[in-house]
């Protein structure tokens, strides 16, 4: 960027309803305009069955979805390097099936 367009000074303001929420699951619906994105939190109270409350969906628009892409993709990077391999499946053989207190 040049001296002549710096960067304007970003100021963040949290509204009255803003929540953090804790999501262990998402799921990503696309369409031509944008990408939903549903969080929720998965649990499962047998073996063989796995229930999802979704509580939150965010809308993205194509270039937004592409920036996060490329933050998240940044930041894992940076926490693996300092933190180790992150593996999506458990390698542990004896890994405790269903609820775990």
């Amino acid at each position: 960027m040049s001296q002549n367009n710096p960067q304007p000074r970003v100021n963040l303001i949290q509204t009255p309803e803003y929540r953090d929420t804790y999501a262990n699951s998402v799921q990503i619906r696309v369409s031509v305009w944008d990408f939903h994105l549903v969080f929720g939190q998965a649990n499962s109270e047998t073996p063989d069955q796995l229930s999802i409350q979704n509580h939150q969906g965010i809308f993205l628009s194509p270039q937004q979805a592409k920036a996060l892409w490329n933050v998240l993709g940044q930041n894992l990077a940076q926490y693996e390097q300092a933190f180790g391999e992150l593996n999506l499946e458990p390698q542990n053989p004896n890994f405790p099936q269903g609820v775990v207190n």
